[in-house]
Order: C-alpha cells, then sequence, then structure tokens
C-alpha cells in the first residue's frame, strides 16, 4: 500500500463521492461505521462503502 494523499498543508485529503458528492474528511473519520478519526481513505477497509448512497471506494476522488 502506497501513502495516503496528502493536501498541500500535509493534512490527509479529502474524497469525494462522485455518485452523490458526499465528503469523506479523514480527520472526522465515519462514525457511523466506526471508522476513528484521522484514518486515510486508503486505509478504510476494502468493504467501506459510501455512507450515504453506498457507492464502493472506486467512485471516490481526491
Amino acid at each position: 500500500m502506497g501513502q495516503p494523499a496528502t493536501e498541500a498543508d500535509g493534512s490527509l485529503a479529502l474524497w469525494v463521492c462522485n455518485r452523490c458528492g458526499w465528503v469523506y474528511a479523514p480527520a472526522e473519520g465515519d462514525p457511523t461505521r466506526r471508522i476513528p478519526p484521522l484514518t486515510a481513505f486508503e486505509r478504510l477497509p476494502p468493504d467501506w462503502s459510501c455512507p450515504s448512497c453506498g457507492a464502493d471506494r472506486d467512485y471516490f476522488f481526491h
């Protein structure tokens, strides 16, 4: 696994669902799925999906 994507300021990159526009913010994690804050998108479980529309990880971009 490679390095997590980061923003210009060094913070973990935000990831946006291309299907519904929901934003995964690593600083917040995903409390609905018990993903703790500061979890990089690249380190989410393989079966994680968008909590808003159910899209697979492949639908996200940063």
